[in-house]
């Protein structure tokens, strides 16, 4: 049976690509593009799903994401 769930994209730019990461699965993936790289860990998470011997439940709401910002010293 198959279904559909939303899971969390993180990304950062490294260089001259973005780099992505979703923490429900501990997937990455990597693209030239945000697009292209959400894209890529979409394929990678439905890839690594497809693997897993017995399918988990994840939770049911995206994780939360925030910033903060710290003092650096030099």
């Amino acid at each position: 049976m198959e279904r559909e769930q939303t899971f969390t994209a993180v990304l950062c730019r490294e260089g001259t690509w973005y780099v992505a990461h979703c923490p429900e699965t501990g997937t990455v993936s990597q693209g030239e593009s945000i697009e292209e790289a959400v894209q890529n860990l979409k394929e990678a998470t439905e890839l690594y799903l497809e693997e897993q011997a017995s399918p988990r439940e994840f939770a049911a709401e995206p994780a939360i994401l925030t910033t903060f910002r710290a003092m650096l010293h030099a």
